[in-house]
């Protein structure tokens, strides 16, 4: 009989966890998925070179020879947002890596220290609260020209409150709770106890906020890019393609801007419903 209990007890577990299944979380962890493998493969199969121009299918539609068709100066719109991806993601990848490890560690420092320290880094943060990421945006590019690390930099300093905030309200709930204070009594430092305890503890949360930040930060990066402050011709890179495909809109070629633009709505969507099942996840697991 003892041998019967432990797959029985192990199906019991995997039926319970089929069952609990987010289908909507799934879904957005796929998409996600195929989104990024098409950012790191997509160049290895798209049919042609992003800068490759045949001006005699400038504008032309979807068909056999383009899929999605092309833009005015003839390139495939297919190959441009397939390299475009790589753009596209890799900008809001470095802001959101940045701006998460500041904003953690600012956020676990605040929470820890407390009294004035907590003070100037909440100050701080209101301050920039109150600037509008789109705007330090352009102003980075008037300054440092446009480009990829202008919007970079200049958003990962916009989105860096953001987590503060969220990681120092969670880190002040961790450092109230029972095994902080075993931890002091065992001689722990606050430094050790923050890094191997507090920060573990506060995992979930920190990637529920990254995969919600990455879904805004690829809208704002694109939107950087639209407005000339970002990524510049003749690189692929969806804000871009939307604002090149401005001009062939009243021509009736709809193709690029239409494209591009699909391709930001919907990894931008799942991203955000991604990163919001997560955070609601680690919220009832706390």
């Amino acid at each position: 009989m003892t041998t019967l209990h432990l797959p029985l007890s192990r199906a019991s577990r995997v039926s319970r966890s089929l069952r609990t299944a987010d289908p909507i979380l799934l879904a957005a962890g796929v998409l996600c998925v195929l989104l990024v493998l098409m950012a790191l493969l997509g160049p290895l199969v798209a049919p042609y070179g992003p800068s490759e121009t045949d001006i005699l299918a400038a504008s032309q539609g979807p068909g056999p020879d383009h899929l999605l068709g092309t833009d005015a100066l003839g390139r495939d719109i297919l190959t441009r947002i397939l390299y475009g991806a790589r753009l596209s993601f890799a900008g809001p990848g470095l802001i959101v890596a940045l701006s998460l490890t500041l904003g953690t560690g600012l956020g676990i420092l605040a929470a820890w220290r407390g009294g004035p320290v907590d003070s100037l880094l909440s100050k701080v943060f209101n301050v920039l609260f109150a600037m509008p990421g789109i705007l330090v945006v352009i102003v980075a590019g008037a300054v440092f020209g446009g480009g990829f690390w202008a919007p970079v930099l200049s958003l990962s300093l916009v989105y860096t409150p953001y987590i503060a905030r969220v990681v120092r309200s969670s880190a002040l709930t961790q450092r109230n709770m029972a095994y902080v204070e075993a931890c002091r009594l065992a001689g722990m430092t606050g430094w050790r106890i923050c890094s191997r305890h507090v920060l573990r503890n506060l995992i979930p949360l920190v990637l529920a906020q990254a995969t919600i930040s990455f879904g805004s930060a690829l809208m704002d990066f694109g939107a950087a890019s639209f407005l000339g402050v970002g990524i510049q011709p003749p690189q692929a890179e969806w804000g871009l393609m939307v604002s090149e495909g401005q001009s062939e809109l009243l021509d009736g070629a709809l193709q690029q801007s239409l494209c591009a633009g699909l391709m930001i709505l919907i990894s931008v969507v799942a991203f955000n419903i991604l990163g919001e099942r997560l955070g609601t996840r680690a919220g009832g697991q706390r």
